[in-house]
């Protein structure tokens, strides 16, 4: 779930038409960062879900790996920004390859929800994953250990967030003074402590945000390096959860908190 901010809609139709333009320059060098790939299966699609979910004629339901759009409403919610916008761009690039798209599995191939995660790719080997990204229709996420293409990913991101394209042309980074509600969240706040247990290591944000890298995921961090983070800003995303809800909360336990699922999910801000 992405985080929720206010935009008119002559606003949106105006950065998705730059959109196409500066992702259409980034992609002439894409193949550098996110390569064709090889040993891919094409399929049919049935239906686009969403700007992230596709549902293939074989009936199976299909994760975009490294891509989290903003959501749309369901059970009487009211669509996120940029939901719709998502949705009808990965149509348009799945029937750019009349409705196939080819697909490389994740070494992790399904989700909890049974769903297959995979990255998709189109016309020329294009990641579709990296083009909605490059065009400011969804967030960068890195969930080991399906992280192969996290460098690619994030880069295409950095050109849509530097252009201020879709979602960024008002920024959806929220202080941790403003979460308000479970559901995913790019946040920034400062570390005012990190400390390790058996649960792993725990970095306290203020206004009683906490991110965890849980102990099987340590490998992949520095742990010098998130130590010298006491006392610096940094921005971190991922998929909040309210503990306040948790009948096992214990007394002084920070509410927020915020599984970090690779290192790509947390990073240093300047200054």
């Amino acid at each position: 779930m992405a985080g929720r901010f206010d935009g008119c809609e002559v606003m949106k139709k105006a950065s998705l038409v730059g959109a196409f333009f500066v992702s259409a320059i980034w992609l002439a060098s894409a193949q550098a960062f996110c390569p064709a790939p090889t040993g891919a299966t094409e399929v049919v699609v049935r239906r686009v879900v969403d700007g992230d979910t596709l549902r293939l004629a074989d009936g199976r339901s299909v994760r975009l790996i490294g891509l989290n759009t903003p959501e749309l409403g369901r059970q009487g919610r009211s669509d996120e920004p940029f939901a719709v916008a998502a949705r009808r761009r990965l149509e348009a690039l799945v029937g750019a390859n009349d409705g196939r798209v080819a697909l490389v599995p994740g070494r992790d191939s399904k989700d909890r929800y049974g769903r297959s995660l995979a990255h998709a790719y189109g016309v020329g080997g294009r990641n579709l994953e990296a083009q909605m990204l490059a065009e400011g229709l969804g967030f960068q996420v890195a969930v080991a250990p399906n992280v192969g293409l996290a460098d690619c990913h994030r880069a295409a991101e950095r050109q849509a967030r530097e252009a201020r394209l879709g979602l960024w042309g008002r920024s959806p980074v929220l202080k941790t003074g403003q979460i308000k509600a479970s559901g995913f969240a790019v946040l920034s706040g400062r570390v005012n402590a990190v400390r390790r247990n058996r649960g792993g290591v725990w970095l306290q944000l203020e206004d009683s945000v906490v991110l965890r890298i849980a102990p099987n995921l340590l490998d992949r961090f520095d742990l010098a390096s998130l130590e010298r983070l006491v006392g610096r800003q940094v921005e971190a995303r991922g998929w909040v959860v309210d503990r306040s809800r948790r009948r096992s909360a214990e007394p002084g336990q920070g509410r927020w908190l915020l599984p970090l699922t690779d290192p790509a999910m947390l990073s240093r801000m300047p200054g």
